[in-house]
């Protein structure tokens, strides 16, 4: 029988390959350290180096710019992992795996600038985020943010909230819109370190705790006119409401004249089933944890631990079950969104709203089983009731939501 085969050495594994095998080892770190992030509402960059360091925050920068070209499957499983480690530092690198992906798909980045950011990247964690939200805004309107031309750049002033990572972000990618007599609106890429940005600790909720999703105040920054991205026509934009939701459905569901899925759809989609994919990743820690729970506890009144009583094991198979449908959908759906199927994008919206049911509906029902142990602070699982109850914030109004699958039910029934 011939060796040559066996004698042959293994072929290299891809750069998204290298990246995946570390998973598990950064997940340790990141529960390790969780709950101490969580107590004081500290920034984990501990994490997040970890993280950089296992190539998991540059894992969908695209190959043409030397990156592995990690793709949407290829996120969600990573963002299910770093869930289950720590849900403050998933979120972070969501956002940041999104803008590369963003970039591979658009461009829409000058090469400098990229190509600057990319060089951050390879010397330490260079964290980015979008950041549209704005206090008491509504749906539809232009950003109350301005950017005025000061002859060679742009100044922009105004105040953005709910701003993921913000102590930290290496880039800020800021919506704003100009004080011309005819408004545009664009994005804005701003320097973490700029002159006239602060950071308002604003952030102090009930779970995602480290994530320091705080306010940015910008008062006169400077940015140089060639990092103003895509300033047309102030005409509103679709927001989290329900006309937001509504127009996202319609215009995944209908792909443009080329036959392919509009950006901004894809841009979402990517969005919805990242963010799903934390919320999940937090449930099976907690499902983890009952799990132990229930082969070590014993309580007076019998010889065996609450494993062994069908009521708990019931119990628990119903936790599997609704956690294997949003694992199911969250990772079924992926790689058809990386084909670019609009019926895959068009769905990620109701999956996101499916996935966050089933983590939230899980996590409370381990709490229930478990009685005072499982709202106890020396216990972990309570931290993963108001993680996972707080992933909602990423999520757009269920109404809206529903509304909007409701409103594409019936522009299918009505085709001929």
């Amino acid at each position: 029988m011939s060796t040559i085969a066996a004698d042959q050495p293994s072929a290299a594994p891809s750069p998204v390959e290298a990246a995946l095998a570390g998973l598990p080892r950064v997940v340790d770190l990141l529960a390790a350290r969780a709950e101490e992030h969580d107590r004081d509402a500290t920034f984990p960059y501990q994490g997040i180096e970890a993280v950089h360091e296992a190539g998991l925050l540059t894992l969908t920068v695209d190959r043409r710019y030397g990156g592995p070209g990690g793709t949407l499957a290829d996120t969600v499983q990573v963002l299910s992992q770093l869930g289950r480690g720590d849900a403050s530092v998933a979120v972070v690198t969501a956002f940041t795996l999104l803008q590369h992906a963003e970039q591979a798909r658009t461009a829409n980045w000058p090469t400098a600038g990229y190509r600057r950011l990319l060089t951050e990247s390879r010397r330490g964690p260079a964290l980015v985020n979008t950041l549209r939200v704005e206090p008491g805004a509504r749906s539809g309107e232009p950003p109350a943010t301005v950017a005025r031309w000061d002859g060679t750049g742009w100044r922009l002033t105004g105040r953005k909230t709910y701003c993921t990572g913000a102590e930290a972000l290496a880039w800020m990618a800021v919506t704003a819109r100009t004080d011309e007599p005819e408004p545009r609106t664009g994005t804005f890429l701003v320097r973490g370190e700029s002159e006239g940005l602060e950071v308002d600790p604003t952030w102090d909720q009930l779970g995602l705790r480290a994530s320091a999703s705080h306010d940015v105040v910008l008062d006169g920054v400077r940015v140089p006119a060639e990092l103003a991205l895509g300033l047309n026509p102030s005409k509103g934009g679709a927001g989290r409401g329900a006309s937001g939701a509504a127009a996202r459905s319609a215009a995944a569901a209908a792909p443009d004249a080329t036959g392919a899925v509009p950006a901004a759809e894809l841009a979402r989609a990517w969005h919805d089933l990242a963010l799903s994919a934390v919320a999940v990743g937090v449930a099976r820690s907690a499902q983890d944890w009952l799990v132990r729970f229930l082969h070590q506890r014993t309580p007076a009144n019998l010889t065996e631990p609450l494993g062994s009583l069908p009521r708990y094991r019931g119990a628990l198979g119903e936790i599997e079950t609704q956690l294997i449908g949003a694992e199911e959908l969250v990772h079924g759906l992926a790689p058809r969104v990386d084909r670019a199927e609009p019926d895959a994008v068009a769905r990620t919206g109701p999956a996101h709203l499916l996935a966050t049911r089933a983590a939230i509906a899980a996590v409370q029902q381990a709490v229930s089983l478990t009685g005072n142990p499982g709202l106890s602070r020396r216990h972990p699982l309570e931290r993963y009731l108001r993680d996972v109850l707080s992933s909602r914030v990423h999520l757009a109004p269920d109404e809206a939501v529903l509304e909007a699958a409701g409103r594409a039910a019936l522009e299918r029934g009505a085709r001929p």
